[in-house]
């Protein structure tokens, strides 16, 4: 029989019973499974922390944006405070009134956005969850198959 048919013989004979497999054979079965494994695992981990990384850009980039509309309703409050002389409400009132309130709901609506912010970075929301769970899950499968 040629070098070829006995490869074809003996892979068919490996891949169709666990019964007269060579030891030899058994381990590189297990080694190329479990290279297969670490990689399939590292490609979840990479995926997973883009992920966590998109979500850590998009909470910064509402915080940026939260701070400037803080900011910007702290201009219009020092507006109200160099303006006090308006003509909005009560006489005695309006020149520092109106601004004041303008620039109370701008830093309202800045606050909101910079809570959003702070949300999307904790640290429970950046951890690489599904990695973590499928590693879990991993090793209760082999202390399963090991026992």
């Amino acid at each position: 029989m040629s070098t070829v048919a006995n490869d074809i013989h003996s892979t068919r004979a490996d891949s169709t019973s666990g019964e007269g497999r060579s030891l030899a054979g058994l381990f590189s079965d297990l080694w190329r499974e479990t290279t297969t494994l670490v990689h399939d695992e590292a490609e979840l981990a990479k995926a997973d922390m883009t992920e966590k990384v998109s979500q850590a850009v998009t909470g910064a980039r509402s915080m940026a944006i939260g701070g400037a509309i803080l900011f910007a309703g702290f201009i219009v409050l020092l507006f109200a405070a160099v303006n006090a002389l308006g003509l909005v409400l009560p006489l005695e009132l309006a020149p520092w009134l109106s601004p004041l309130i303008v620039g109370g709901l701008v830093m309202l609506v800045g606050y909101v956005a910079l809570a959003a912010g702070r949300r999307e970075l904790k640290t429970e929301n950046l951890m690489p969850s599904r990695s973590i769970d499928s590693l879990r899950r991993d090793g209760q499968t082999v202390k399963e198959h090991t026992r």
